[in-house]
């Protein structure tokens, strides 16, 4: 018999898998073992049977083991099979396994070994080691025979001996101590076959078996065939066998188990996909419905525009016949009717489109949609299901009445009962549809920004020439520059678009002691413009006469953000790193309210509509709201942005645009909650890379328009959280001329012309660009 190879020493607790793994390599920990259950036991003679066993077939073939002892062989969970580590049929008489053999065969890189039972305790309580040597030797000792400890191992092993160290085995697998003096005492007092009581007591046919195989006298001893067949080993093998299979079978429901929950939760996950999917086509069957209806009602109005052109043509037709049959009296006037008459026509023919080219405008648009067409699938779902999730807040406050004595009731709901809820949820529908429409339809108006003019300045070289802030005066005729190089230059817009030169140069040129971070035109005032600096100076300019006329001086650090209000032009408002807002007034000296936060203020803005709160984006992530009537605390917080907030911006009344350090532009709408804190944006919008930098941030027309550090300048629509635009400055090798990658320009600024298609953008270097969509 050939058993495979494993870490020295068999001793751990049978079936224990922890044990299992951490006793590989312990030569000696194989003491005696107590069961505390029927199963263990049964366990402990299937053990002892397979080295019986194992002893049985080294005699059938004339050799006597001498290794039966539990630092030779290893036992394996969960069914304790055992694997000699030395074949015991090949042992020599002296047995092989002797304690400098076991100890050259064990692993080098094997931890010391370690024991688990009583004994173990014992020795840590005592601080007491046992080397692996010294262990083996007593191991040796213990299982010598009487008959081998008399001639000194002289005459080696012989069956008789094997058959008493089977005895000892037997009295190690079902006996265990608490101390190993304890062990000590009682493996010297086996010697004389003196059994400790509570074995007797517990286990009195295994201790009357192990006291017939350590008999004094060899040749009473029994054989190996009368041990294999002996009552003891025989009666627990059914039981044995039993539980085996019965191990077996768990096993396989156990898998059996696993298999059926993993499937059932497949089914689970399959079945909540259909599910969805099957609300997702009664959306789209709902609102594929709600555009044939609007469609058809479309087409009605055409035919009723058809007929009452024929209409108006008939009787144009008459009125011609009669203005000619007047004209017959007045010949003079014939050639001029007849010039503006063919003048009428070709205006028209102007104004009217072809039918090639709504074709080509389709086919167009149709190209755009289906390159487009999951960020687009994106967007539909998620404001479906925003308009899903308004309707049914609504259901549920509608399906609640109240009685005269005031307590809340549910209503059954009858067509009577729901039909204004269907009317108003159909007209939901319906502004729903036409909303996604108009957003549709912008997203896919223009397919691309171009360049309309660029600016040329003759200190385009300069390595201070970073744009901060960008922006048009009252009737969009002059724009502003300002930044790094402390100056602010006015450019006319027409000239810069109509007239190329090789230099262009601002109209009126104003310095300035500080770096600028950013400057406002007066609504009210056309030649009003107000700037902030990096020294916390607030001025503001006349253009006209090329100086300041006010200076402001109340902030400790630098400023980043001023605005003034469209509806009251006489209010200013200034944010600051030193975490104060102020509020001006152009008629007083001084300021007339501050607001003092917890962080760095990076942008204050007005509201369109009045000049009673602002906006506040800050450095600690959030956008504060404040009346300005009471600006102990913010009327309302909004929570979402894990960075800095860099720039605030009313798309109208009560929804805001936020720009932040964490790659997004945030949509918030006001009206949404009625609590202080609103942590829920409306949409998020993603694509443009900003995770330092002051990039821009402007609106028109539902567009939204921010720059990217990687020198792009992106335009989002407020309905779709994709960008819909994109271009990328070029940047130009200022020695051979040929087109460059810098990583280290990005785009600083952008303002769009009023609510025109029309963008002003900056970046970095100091290049400006004039884009139009188109």
């Amino acid at each position: 018999m050939e058993p495979s190879r494993g870490a020295v020493g068999g001793g751990r607790r049978w079936g224990d898998a922890d044990a299992e793994a951490e006793a590989e390599g312990d030569a000696a920990a194989e003491e005696g073992r107590r069961p505390e259950e029927a199963g263990e036991a049964a366990e402990c003679v299937h053990v002892f049977r397979q080295v019986a066993e194992a002893v049985a077939v080294a005699h059938a073939q004339g050799v006597a083991v001498g290794s039966a002892r539990p630092s030779c062989f290893v036992v394996s969970p969960p069914f304790a099979r055992v694997a000699f580590i030395e074949s015991a049929s090949g042992s020599d008489a002296s047995g092989s396994c002797s304690g400098s053999d076991a100890s050259e065969d064990a692993d080098p890189d094997a931890s010391p070994p370690r024991r688990r039972d009583g004994a173990a305790r014992g020795e840590e309580r005592t601080g007491k080691t046992f080397p692996l040597k010294s262990v083996l030797a007593m191991e040796l000792s213990w299982y010598t025979s009487p008959e081998e400890a008399e001639d000194g191992g002289e005459s080696g092993s012989t069956f008789a001996s094997d058959v008493y160290r089977l005895g000892v085995l037997l009295f190690e697998l079902f006996c265990t101590f608490e101390t190993m003096e304890e062990k000590l005492r009682a493996m010297a007092n086996l010697r004389h076959r003196v059994l400790p009581p509570q074995l007797l007591l517990k286990w009195p046919k295994e201790a009357s078996f192990c006291q017939l195989l350590m008999h004094p006298v060899p040749e009473t001893r029994p054989k190996m065939s009368e041990v294999l067949q002996s009552e003891f080993l025989n009666r627990s093998r059914n039981s044995l066998e039993e539980r085996e299979e019965a191990l077996r079978l768990r096993e396989e429901i156990e898998e059996q188990e696993l298999l059926l929950d993993f499937l059932q939760q497949l089914q689970k996950r399959k079945q909540d996909l259909a599910d969805n999917l099957q609300d997702t086509v009664a959306f789209l069957s709902s609102d594929i419905s709600e555009v044939l209806h609007q469609q058809s009602a479309l087409g009605q109005c055409v035919n009723f525009s058809s007929d009452l052109e024929k209409e108006v043509c008939s009787g144009t037709v008459e009125d011609q016949s009669d203005c000619g049959s007047r004209k017959r009296f007045r010949p003079e006037l014939q050639g001029v009717d007849m010039e503006e008459q063919n003048r009428s026509v070709e205006e028209c023919s102007r104004t009217v489109p072809s039918s090639e080219l709504i074709q080509e405008s389709v086919l167009s648009k149709s190209s755009r949609l289906m390159k487009n067409f999951k960020n687009l699938e994106t967007a539909y779902f998620l404001t479906r299901s925003k308009l899903v999730k308004q309707v049914g807040n609504q259901i549920g406050s509608r399906h609640q009445v109240k009685r005269p004595t005031g307590s809340t009731i549910g209503t059954e709901g009858s067509s009577i009962d729901n039909f204004p809820l269907e009317r108003q949820y159909g007209r939901r529908q319906r502004g729903w549809v036409s909303s996604f429409l108009e957003g549709l339809c912008k997203y896919l108006s223009f397919s691309k920004l171009k360049v309309r003019a660029e600016l040329k300045q003759c200190d385009l070289l300069n390595s201070s020439n970073l744009v901060c802030s960008v922006g048009f005066d009252r009737d969009k005729e002059f724009f502003a520059t300002a930044g790094v190089n402390k100056k602010i230059k006015v450019f006319e817009y027409n000239m810069i678009v109509n007239e190329h030169r090789d230099i262009h140069y601002p109209v009126v040129e104003m310095s300035n002691r500080s770096k600028l971070s950013c400057i406002c035109w007066n609504s009210y005032m056309k030649s009003h413009l107000a700037s902030s600096d990096f020294e916390g100076i607030v001025q503001v300019w006349d253009v006209t006469r090329n100086q300041v006329f006010v200076e402001m001086r109340e902030h400790e650090r630098r400023v980043w953000s001023v605005d003034f209000s469209i509806v009251d032009p006489t209010k200013l408002v200034s944010g600051s790193d030193d975490g104060s807002v102020k509020l001006w007034d152009m008629n007083q000296a001084g300021s007339i309210g501050t607001i003092r936060t917890r962080a760095n203020v990076c942008s204050v803005q007005f509201p369109p509509d009045n000049a009673r709160s602002i906006a506040i984006g800050s450095a600690d992530h959030k956008i504060y709201c404040y009346d300005l009537r009471n600006i102990r605390a913010p009327y309302c917080t909004l929570v979402g942005h894990t960075k800095t907030v860099s720039y605030v911006k009313y798309l109208d009344a009560s929804t805001i645009v936020s720009a932040s350090t964490d790659n997004s532009l945030k949509l918030w709408d006001l009206s949404m909650s009625p609590g202080r804190i609103i942590d829920s944006p409306i949409q998020t919008f993603t694509g443009h890379t900003n995770t330092k930098n002051f990039v821009g941030l402007s609106i028109s027309d539902g567009y939204i328009a921010t720059g990217s550090e990687t020198n792009e300048v992106f335009v989002y629509h407020k309905e779709f959280p994709m960008p819909v635009l994109a271009y990328k400055f070029s940047v130009a090798d200022p020695i051979s001329g040929e087109e460059i990658d810098d990583p280290t320009q990005f785009i600083s600024c952008v303002c769009w012309r009023g609510q025109s298609s029309t963008l002003l953008s900056a970046n970095s270097s100091g290049n400006i660009k004039i884009l139009e969509m188109n």
